[in-house]
């Protein structure tokens, strides 16, 4: 069981730590500016460059030596099913069971702090910043030279991809201000061509049905803006006007709810009051770093669960529609057994009140934040994999993915930027790999365990928070057509489900596309 957060966990005091870490302790002795900008890379510190490809953030040496011709097979190990990673869920017991019997599960705990929806939020903010096609997998790749096919920014592009006129496969031909949308056969459901691949802006959006679900959400919030603007006399592009309007409340969400819940109030605060120390790009000329994309983003990986209760009444007698997120079972089935994407039938809808928290005690929480993965996600269906190329193990290809970017280790950047570094005592799982591994730890490992020791499993610390947190706080002041660049002291103006005027939550948002449960009546 995991201790409370104010006591010592792997004989390491939260209290011994000075800086950014837990629930956001406050900045006390970080890396002064002059001796920070030493290691951090000319492009990160302002210097103007293309937003297209990616970056990196720090000047620091790779987290192991590559010419060890057993580090690879190392790091397989660390990922393998059964290996280090994984929570070992006994998928035997089914989907059903892995929710109600949460003991079931000891080494994969709940995180009471956040809800089921909040990964797959995480998710989709990912596909809407950055989307690699191009490097290949464990071979040594210079970011600078990698596209990004996403734009760098919370702008939808995953969504709106170029418009109407660029893009009217996604737009609705008798209204292009509007999205197209189909059914599934009892609620919405993305457009599909008769194979069933989603007709969206960006294909990762159909991995599972939850984004999936989110994705439609999306579009039909915009489309109902699109009706609010009308109803209120908007003249001109409405398109665009209703675009802005959703940005701008995705974005707020992003910045009052999500980070939030993931890095802390008081991280949020101390970066945006006393600004961003190591991702500081130029105006406009906002990446996105490998530190981030390739390790301290991947972090959700951690808060996936082995199943879901997709919806309370999906099922043709009327009971829930339970489902693990992968299943084999699932291959080639046209109304698979498992959450995947790319299916169609009535039952495959989400009931938004497993995943957020409409107030009716039914909404279920996400995993931890922590080094175990539950046991599906070490065996990824191909089609979930944008390469479509082993390994299937989603923990391998993101320890591999430390070599494509040479990415420094956890320890590394804990003392470049100033915090107390987690050493070799904290990781004694990964002293049979050799490669000085405990010492020297991949990054994203790293920042798993540092929200497991630190954080309780609740939410990021340390290096792991002040990276996604600089992160998205420097793409939202950046982009000059942000709320925060453009209007900071914006409130969101749309109607809410309940509470004062001038917020806006997710829970808002899916009640205003008409997707919540009172709108579904069930």
């Amino acid at each position: 069981m995991t201790k409370p957060l104010d006591e010592p966990q792997s004989g390491l005091s939260r209290r011994g730590f000075l800086t950014g870490v837990g629930a956001g302790a406050a900045v006390l002795t970080l890396t002064p500016a002059e001796a920070l900008a030493k290691v951090v890379t000319a492009r990160a510190g302002g210097l103007a460059t293309s937003p297209d490809v990616f970056g990196r953030i720090f000047n620091l040496a790779p987290f192991a030596d590559f010419n060890a011709p057993s580090l690879r097979g190392a790091l397989m190990e660390m990922g393998r099913p059964g290996g280090v990673v994984d929570a070992r869920d006994p998928l035997q017991e089914g989907p059903i069971r892995l929710i109600t019997n949460p003991e079931l599960s000891p080494n994969n705990l709940d995180n009471a702090g956040h809800t089921a929806g909040v990964t797959f939020l995480g998710q989709f903010l990912d596909h809407d910043m950055t989307f690699d096609q191009t490097s290949p997998l464990g071979v040594v790749t210079a970011p600078e030279q990698t596209p990004n096919t996403r734009t760098p920014g919370l702008d939808l592009d995953s969504v709106y991809g170029g418009g109407p006129a660029a893009e009217p496969r996604l737009y609705n031909p008798s209204d292009t201000a509007k999205f197209r949308v189909e059914s599934g056969g009892r609620f919405e459901d993305v457009p599909r061509l008769p194979n069933r691949t989603a007709i969206i802006a960006d294909p990762r959006n159909d991995e599972n049905l939850m984004i999936s679900g989110l994705h439609a959400a999306f579009l039909l919030f915009h489309n109902r803006v699109v009706d609010h603007l009308r109803a209120q006399g908007q003249q001109g592009n409405v398109f665009e006007a209703a675009r802005q309007l959703v940005r701008w409340h995705y974005q707020w969400i992003v910045l009052r709810e999500f980070l939030p819940l993931t890095i802390g109030q008081n991280v949020v605060n101390d970066i945006l009051t006393n600004g961003r120390r190591f991702y500081r790009p130029a105006a406009g000329e906002q990446f996105i770093p490998v530190e981030f994309q390739g390790a301290a983003y991947r972090f959700g990986h951690s808060q996936v669960r082995p199943s879901y209760r997709a919806n309370l009444a999906g099922n043709p007698d009327g009971t829930p529609f339970f489902g693990f997120i992968f299943d084999p079972a699932g291959q080639g089935q046209a109304d698979p057994v498992d959450l995947r994407g790319g299916a169609r039938a009535p039952r495959r809808f989400i009931g938004w009140q497993t995943f957020f928290d409409f107030g009716d005690g039914e909404v279920r929480p996400n995993k931890r934040i922590d080094t175990k993965i539950s046991t599906p996600l070490l065996n990824l269906p191909l089609a979930a994999i944008p390469s479509a190329d082993p390994p299937t193990a989603l923990p391998q290809r993101n320890l591999l993915r430390h070599i494509t970017w040479s990415i420094p280790s956890g320890q590394n950047i804990a003392r470049a930027i100033g915090v107390q570094a987690l050493e070799a005592q904290h990781f004694p799982e990964l002293q049979q790999l050799g490669h000085g591994l405990p010492a020297s730890t991949p990054l994203w490992y790293y920042v798993l365990k540092e929200a497991e020791v630190l954080g309780g499993g609740l939410r990021l610390a340390g290096v792991g928070a002040r990276i996604v947190g600089e992160v998205f706080i420097g793409l939202l002041q950046l982009d000059p057509t942000s709320y925060l660049s453009t209007n900071p002291s914006w409130r969101p103006t749309l109607p809410r489900r309940s509470g004062a005027a001038g917020d806006f939550r997710m829970v808002d948002l899916l009640t205003f596309a008409r997707v919540d449960p009172a709108s579904r009546g069930q």
